[in-house]
């Protein structure tokens, strides 16, 4: 999605360790112009998948899920990271290890949101590892429901997020791929830079 791109070499920092840092507007401060942009494409890609609810973990997969389940018309759920007094029982849980906060955080949906019948697409802000990705298969194997795809908005190719999802079987589809961080700059798949398996 060169919409996308561009605004990742725009606004975008790169960080040590490879992290990219795109506070400006998707994880802290959200541009809805680009996340509608976003969720429109999520819904062309997927759109004969059968998707009957989209799945993310919070909080920074809840704009492109929420914009994706808007072009979709289907329900939004996401995981959450903190239990709350409303959220007690009746859940499936999965652990989740964040390499950017260097915490574990459990992830929790209410049991009621999720049926067996549910086709659900994943929807997250970035792949890298798959940690937060992998904490939602295992949710969807304890609810039973089939996983129509993976929509993620950065995908950094070069880290084992990609091998993951590909070992799983399931579809995966980024807006923009990372292949380096070579020289502080991004570069990305489009370009034909290698690095993309």
């Amino acid at each position: 999605m060169r919409e996308l791109e561009e605004r990742i070499l725009k606004d975008g920092r790169v960080l040590p360790g490879e992290v990219l840092k795109v506070d400006g507007f998707l994880n802290h401060q959200v541009d809805p112009d680009l996340m509608f942009a976003m969720g429109t494409e999520f819904a062309h890609l997927f759109q004969d998948a059968g998707v009957t609810k989209i799945l993310t973990v919070e909080s920074s997969g809840i704009a492109p899920a929420v914009m994706a389940g808007l072009a979709m018309h289907v329900p939004v759920v996401f995981a959450r990271k903190h239990k709350s007094v409303t959220l007690i029982d009746d859940l499936y849980t999965a652990e989740v290890y964040s390499y950017t906060k260097k915490t574990s955080n459990h992830i929790s949906i209410a049991k009621k949101f999720l049926q067996a019948d549910d086709q659900v697409l994943l929807i997250d802000d970035f792949l890298a590892n798959g940690q937060a990705v992998q904490g939602m298969f295992e949710i969807c194997d304890k609810a039973h429901v089939k996983i129509a795809g993976v929509g993620i908005v950065i995908e950094k190719v070069f880290q084992t997020g990609h091998q993951l999802i590909a070992d799983r079987g399931v579809r995966l589809e980024s807006l923009a791929q990372i292949t380096s961080f070579d020289g502080d700059r991004v570069h990305f798949a489009s370009e034909g830079h290698p690095g993309l398996s």
